[in-house]
């Protein structure tokens, strides 16, 4: 992992959030169902390998070349961000469903 202190720094907030949800519903279930979704969340935003998905969808299906990777490493440096709409939309669909049935089940 190329940021530790952004993985720590998720990790903690995670923590203060399963603390919450284990003082306001008293279930020890749902602590542990907030540390599951809380940790599969932060794994699949901090852990892949952003120079694979940080090129176009289409080329997904293909190796990195090691001029990809180059340019990837080259362009962290800068403060430019680029934005995918499948990246995006994907990410919505999923997280969405996964933050909807956790709240189902906290909330009940």
């Amino acid at each position: 992992m190329a940021n530790d202190a952004a993985l720590r720094s998720a990790l903690v907030w995670l923590a203060a959030v399963v603390g919450v949800v284990g003082l306001c519903t008293l279930s020890f279930k749902k602590m542990v169902a907030t540390y599951v979704v809380g940790v599969v969340g932060i794994a699949g935003v901090l852990c892949p390998d952003w120079a694979y998905f940080d090129r176009d969808f289409s080329r997904w299906t293909h190796p990195v070349t090691a001029e990809e990777r180059a340019s990837h490493i080259a362009q962290r440096s800068g403060l430019r961000v680029r934005i995918y709409p499948m990246r995006v939309i994907a990410y919505s669909i999923i997280y969405g469903f996964g933050l909807y049935k956790w709240w189902m089940f906290v909330s009940s």
